[in-house]
């Protein structure tokens, strides 16, 4: 996978003029499409497709991102997060990653739910809400391989990649309790499912201090470079495993450490171990960007579709995109009262509210044999499942391609007196 990866990398870099996670994306989804047409006109036998079928599943993309990458991903997007950058858009990225991923999981929800049961999908309430707390959330991974190189002005550029990190372990957590009131095996209450989000949130933002305290001090101790390295490895490893037996949110704990050893431990080391650490989850973060961005591609390959998925993907697509603007623009009415902000925030916000590998490891995480009662033989999990790629897809694609036009914009804004 890593040598695709790396060879459609070079491809895009010689000849095309797409970011990297664009085109490999586009090239994994094109190389799926083509194996699936060569298979139907019979050039390739079925047993060679199920084989790759089997193939791309035993990977486990829910399995490979939650317990795997994701916590180099956060941590490597965190050490770049500038915290007096941070502290200067604290209030606006809690807002929205709080208040505008919760807005968003339920008025998805409803929405999804009226217009669904309308139309005579007899999707239940919860699901559907379970399916706004998996696509609410913007996407780090996708927003920072995206968005960080365009070089947007510092307020936005802060905005989207600091709520996208947060409202990542956030949106995790919102998930994990909308799911435990889904499948939970005992009766969900008020107050135990108001515990379980609380021990979730502030419980990983507690342990990403701890643990980033720990490690600041192991560190700042050490005085060869490599066993520097070697530590900073350990926190998205050890330190993630340890934040999931404590039953708190790893992902959060890895954004909190990770602007923890990124801007203050790096006072306390040389230039050359700041700029080898700075090297080193670079290197760490285009690799596994550039697997994970080919398996969201290749997972097509899985799917099988019937006619109320392709209804429920068109419905799906325009309500997030909806829903993003609502939280977005509402949350701005606050903002502006107490400062001002360049005229293109809204719109590159909502735009460059990309969704990515996470939101579709949440939704295959769903269990398989729970139907439709109106389609009984469309499972939940299909419905939901085909709903997130199509939006994933859409978003890295369309939004990830055509969000420049916007940050030029911005730029020539924010040269002008408003």
């Amino acid at each position: 996978m890593a040598a695709i990866a790396v060879f459609i990398s070079i491809i895009n870099h010689k000849i095309g003029r797409f970011q990297t996670t664009i085109a490999i994306t586009g090239w994994s989804i094109a190389i799926s499409l083509i194996l699936l047409a060569l298979t139907h006109l019979g050039y390739i036998p079925v047993n060679k497709e199920n084989a790759l079928i089997e193939l791309i599943q035993h990977v486990k993309f829910e399995d490979f991102l939650l317990k795997g990458v994701l916590g180099f991903l956060l941590f490597a997007g965190a050490l770049n997060i500038d915290l007096n950058h941070l502290k200067d858009q604290k209030f606006e990225i809690a807002f929205l990653a709080l208040a505008g991923t919760l807005f968003s999981t339920f008025f998805i929800g409803t929405v999804l739910w009226l217009i669904l049961n309308l139309i005579g999908i007899d999707l239940s309430f919860i699901y559907c809400c379970l399916f706004g707390a998996l696509i609410s959330p913007t996407d780090p991974i996708a927003v920072l391989a995206i968005v960080k190189k365009l070089n947007a002005p510092q307020r936005i550029s802060t905005q989207i990649e600091g709520e996208s990190l947060f409202n990542d372990g956030v949106g995790l957590v919102i998930f994990v309790t909308i799911f435990e009131v889904a499948f939970g095996k005992t009766a969900p209450t008020v107050s135990g499912t108001a515990m379980l989000f609380i021990r979730e949130a502030l419980g990983g933002i507690a342990f990403g201090a701890v643990l980033g305290g720990i490690f600041h001090y192991m560190i700042k101790n050490s005085h060869d470079n490599m066993l520097r390295l070697i530590l900073t490895m350990l926190i998205p490893t050890a330190g993630y495993v340890i934040g999931e037996h404590l039953e708190v949110s790893a992902p959060l704990a890895m954004v909190v450490s990770g602007i923890i050893i990124g801007n203050i431990t790096r006072q306390y080391i040389s230039e050359q171990s700041s700029e080898q650490m700075a090297h080193l989850w670079e290197l760490v973060d285009e690799i596994l960007n550039a697997v994970l961005f080919l398996l969201i591609g290749f997972v097509i390959i899985t799917f099988s579709f019937h006619s109320i998925d392709i209804i429920a993907v068109v419905i799906a697509i325009p309500l997030v995109l909806l829903s993003r603007y609502l939280s977005v623009r509402l949350s701005y009415v606050g903002f502006t009262r107490y400062r001002q902000y360049n005229p293109e925030s809204i719109k590159i916000l909502t735009w460059g509210g990309l969704r990515g590998g996470l939101a579709l490891a949440m939704a295959m995480a769903i269990p398989t044999g729970i139907v439709i009662p109106s389609h009984p033989d469309v499972d939940v999990k299909e419905i939901i499942v085909l709903m997130t790629y199509a939006i994933v897809i859409f978003s890295i694609l369309v939004q990830g391609s055509t969000i420049t036009p916007m940050i030029l914009k911005a730029k020539e804004a924010d040269n002008k007196p408003f």
